[in-house]
């Protein structure tokens, strides 16, 4: 047992927060006397606005919505919804798994990146933006009179890239230049100190960064690109020891490496594809790949997939791989079945570390020891996808006791989080004690790679403002749970989307030495802030800050992660709220009972008392028989309702339309009017006009099938009055219908269901559709109506065309993506089906007598033996000259011996013999 004691592979099995006593965890003695304080604390005096911009601001116009796609699609799950879960389910499943958190590369990647200036102390601060965020920024980060000033251009904005990359960058990336004496080749790289490399979702670009003499400051020269047309790109990497070299990697896991010195042509990169046989490790299945990094040698890749890590390396000519770690090594602590690893970041202490992270883990890994990890954290945070190693010196710097200088210099730091959760801690690690001189315990520890965690992991707040009290806590919870079910708190709230930590040299010209030392921190805000925050090093975290001392409501403006365009939003955000008193008594089914005892009390308001004039009455009628509303007076119902039928139309819809006819007129001037008589409603003390659609001239029946939108304006002066144009329907349906209902005093209402529902009276009338349907259309064999009290017509279409004289005139049918969303049902066990939404119903047209071919005047009716089905245009008949009908007819010919050959509609007609023998 004592061998297995001091076993390093032994000790690092056990995560360190999954046991009580971790065996790499240092007792809390030896680090306070040994390592000093590891909580850092924003300090809320040192808050700083360094810079404000529009630019800076994410134009995320598209946010992540809250909602899974399954219920972001399905609206509803009653018995009569248009998309019913199981087909939401089943559209959601074919876009494979979904994963909020990665939904949008603005918020899964660090949006800053920092380059030091060598010839002064300047920082040049890196970014995207523009309107489509395809445009590198940046702005000058220098030191004045002891503060931090931000410098941008003349007109008081940011510094810009000339070339705009067409497209949303999703990261960029820095690689200093220490001494650029050793580059040679075709361009001048004089003054240059740093190279960017940006990418996008299928392109590369890379960028100089030079010190421009005459501006007296730094600027950006493009060097060129590389688009890739089949596969997007997953990662991409400098390599630190050659400073012209990157390395690029595709979803698909392709690596592309790229000299920025000798593989250029006309600002065009070929690149080298390096030839990895992954073998079966290539099979991806769920898997996808997450990162790239340079190892120990210029020609060692490390290479991550969301389930396994690889060491490429190719420094004898063959690329050899190797696999450093699997999730399924985690799986005795992971709380999920479906682990999977999110991030990886190379160490900064040497090449040969890396930090993993996964759902649950946080690993510290050696290339020299693969499959067994070094060290691991149980993390506990929300599918973080950040991850960067720090040196402790870093982040304690500037300190006025140098009893600790011994851990700053050995020690590191892993921050952890996610920008979208906004949610960050800090992981510090490093070996066990500081050996004494010329012991053995300090030759051991040159080569030895035991890692001990110092404490356990500490929250940082980086966005400064968070309070850790117990009641704010408990009120910001309560805040997030009142939000609507699909908007992200993070929506309404400023979030950090990119941080740097200034270095040693600026920070202690900015700040005076602190007790146990600190860091200077610049965050970008959602808001579009640049700020300064400084933190200390402290024993306990700070529970209590002044700076979040306020209502979390107070902080939540509106559109945060919104675009908020090239200039300041002028115009102030108003919300304006209705009572809907109507629509949620007809959501919850006592639309009657409410209306009962609505009519029942007093009259207040005096333009209720109104009624319309006789000259009026009569201009309104005229209107609303020339829309097709009077032939109804003088026929059933139900077959006018059919007679209009002229494009494909659903049971539900035929059903509307006679509800619609079955309407008197009296209710019907309730529903249809016209601008001048329309009274507009009163909202916030002035008076406004409701909008509404224009109802067509053509005759035809609710719902209107593709209609103009109304030329009336809000605005109407008496240079520009209203339009006298038929509006409306005004009132819905439902609302008519039960008023109607109660009129007549309720003769349809059931007392077992509480009253009248115009639900209820909806599906009667499409059972009536279904029986006049039987009698008069041609039914397809894959046509089946399942509703409760409807008759299938496939059970007697055989009998029916034996027996039946008179041809019928309609065709109905089932689309045939309906009937995959049945095969959906059926494969789900689902009994429910969608007949009044999916069965078709459209008017077939007479057989007509051959055109001549010479044709004075071209009428609508050339296309009628085109097409099964009736059709109607709203268009003026045209004159055609001899040669116009000859190509027109030669057209024709052409057209009709495609469809002849054409499979789906060979098939299509094959299923009403009647109808399709007329066409023949």
């Amino acid at each position: 047992m004592a061998m297995i004691e001091f076993s390093q592979e032994w000790k690092s099995g056990f995560p360190i927060d999954t046991v009580s006593k971790a065996p790499l965890l240092l007792s809390k003695e030896t680090s306070e006397s040994l390592i000093g304080p590891l909580i850092f604390n924003p300090i809320p005096e040192s808050l700083a606005h360094l810079f404000t911009s529009p630019a800076l601001a994410p134009p995320l116009l598209n946010p992540p919505p809250h909602l899974s796609l399954t219920r972001f699609i399905s609206t509803s799950t009653l018995a009569d919804s248009p998309l019913p879960h199981s087909t939401a389910s089943s559209i959601a499943f074919s876009f494979g798994p979904q994963d909020l958190h990665f939904s949008s590369p603005l918020v899964a990647y660090h949006r800053l990146q920092f380059l030091k200036c060598p010839h002064d102390d300047t920082v040049v601060v890196f970014f995207s933006t523009g309107t489509n965020l395809d445009r590198v920024g940046f702005l000058l980060l220098s030191v004045k009179d002891k503060s931090l000033v931000a410098t941008g251009d003349q007109k008081g904005g940011i510094f810009t890239a000339s070339k705009s990359l067409g497209s949303k960058i999703v990261r960029v990336l820095v690689n200093p230049i220490e001494d650029d004496s050793f580059l040679n080749g075709n361009y001048s790289f004089s003054g240059s100190f740093g190279y960017l490399l940006v990418y996008t979702m299928y392109s590369v670009n890379w960028f100089c960064v030079k010190y421009s003499e005459s501006m007296k400051r730094p600027v950006l020269s493009y060097l060129g690109c590389k688009n890739f047309k089949s596969c997007g790109i997953a990662s991409a990497c400098w390599s630190p020891y050659i400073k012209v070299q990157s390395v690029v990697m595709l979803e698909n896991g392709a690596l592309f490496l790229f000299d920025l010195e000798a593989d250029c042509s006309d600002m065009y990169f070929r690149g080298a594809k390096l030839k990895v046989s992954w073998g079966d490790e290539g099979k991806l299945g769920d898997c996808k790949w997450l990162g790239c990094e340079f190892s120990w040698h210029c020609r060692v890749l490390i290479v991550a997939r969301s389930d396994a890590v690889f060491m490429i390396d190719w420094k004898c000519g063959g690329f050899d791989v190797t696999c450093l770690a699997r999730i399924d090594m985690f799986s005795a602590y992971a709380l999920s079945e479906r682990e999977r690893f999110l991030a990886m970041s190379r160490a900064v202490s040497d090449s040969l570390h890396f930090a993993l992270v996964s759902e649950t883990m946080l690993v510290i890994c050696d290339v020299r020891k693969p499959m067994i990890p070094l060290l691991q954290w149980a993390h506990g945070l929300d599918k973080p996808c950040f991850i960067d190693v720090f040196r402790l010196s870093d982040l304690r710097s500037n300190s006025r006791d140098d009893t600790h200088d011994w851990a700053n210099s050995s020690g590191f730091g892993i921050i952890l989080g996610s920008f979208w959760n906004c949610e960050f801690s800090l992981f510090c690690y490093g070996p066990s004690f500081p050996p004494r001189k010329g012991s053995t315990a300090l030759e051991i520890s040159k080569f030895s790679s035991c890692l001990y965690a110092w404490d356990h992991p500490s929250g940082l707040m980086l966005s400064g403002d968070d309070c850790q009290r117990g009641d704010c806590l408990v009120r910001e919870q309560f805040w997030k749970e009142a939000l609507p079910e699909w908007t992200d708190w993070q929506q309404k709230k400023h979030i950090v989307l990119g941080f740097g930590v200034l270095n040693n040299d600026l920070s202690s010209l900015l700040f005076e030495p602190d007790e146990f030392g600190g860091f200077v921190l610049i965050r970008l805000m959602s808001s579009g802030k640049l700020e300064l925050q400084r933190y200390c090093a402290s024993w306990e975290l700070v529970k209590n800050i002044e700076v979040a001392q306020r209502d979390p409501m107070l902080h939540s403006e509106d559109n945060l992660l919104y675009f908020m365009g090239d200039e300041e939003y002028k115009v102030p955000r108003k919300f304006k709220y209705f009572e809907l008193n109507y629509l949620h008594a007809h959501l919850n089914g006592n639309l009657s009972q409410v209306l009962d005892s609505s009519m029942a009390k007093p009259c207040e308001c005096p333009h209720e008392k109104e009624m319309f004039s006789l000259e009026f009455h009569e201009v309104l009628c005229k209107k609303l028989k020339i829309c097709g509303f009077g032939q109804f007076r003088t026929s059933p119902a139900i077959t006018v309702t059919f007679n209009d039928i002229n494009l494909p139309t659903s049971i539900h819809e035929v059903a509307l339309r006679r509800m619609w006819a079955e309407l008197p007129m009296e209710f019907l001037q309730l529903a249809f009017s016209s601008y001048s008589e329309l009274h507009e409603v009163l909202l916030d003390q002035k008076r406004v006009a409701l909008e509404f659609s224009v109802v067509p001239e053509l005759p035809q029946l609710p719902p209107f099938f593709l209609r103009k939108p109304s030329n009336h304006s809000s605005r109407c002066s008496r240079k520009v009055q209203s339009s006298d144009a038929l509006v409306g329907p005004a009132l819905p349906l439902a609302f008519l219908s039960t008023l109607h209902e109660l009129r007549n005093g309720c003769p349809n209402s059931q007392e077992e269901t509480g009253g009248f529902s115009s639900e209820s009276e909806l599906n009667v009338r499409c059972n009536e559709v279904v029986q006049v349907a039987k009698e008069v259309a041609v039914s397809d064999s894959t046509t089946k109506l399942q509703d409760d009290n409807a008759i299938s017509l496939d059970d007697d279409r055989d009998d029916f065309l034996d027996h039946s004289e008179k041809p019928k005139s309609f065709l109905l049918y089932h689309p045939t993506a309906c009937q995959l969303s049945f095969q959906v049902h059926k494969e789900d066990n689902c009994v429910y089906q969608d007949d009044k939404f999916a069965s078709m119903i459209t008017k077939v047209h007479e057989k007509q007598s051959p055109h001549p071919e010479k044709v004075e005047t071209f009428k609508l009716e050339f296309f009628d033996d085109l097409c099964p089905i009736d059709l109607k245009f709203d268009a003026r008949e045209v004159k055609f000259s001899s040669q116009e009908s000859k190509i027109s007819n030669l057209l024709k010919k052409n057209f009709s011996k495609w469809q002849e050959e054409f499979t789906p509609y060979r098939e299509f007609c094959s299923r009403f013999t009647s109808p399709c023998d007329k066409m023949a």
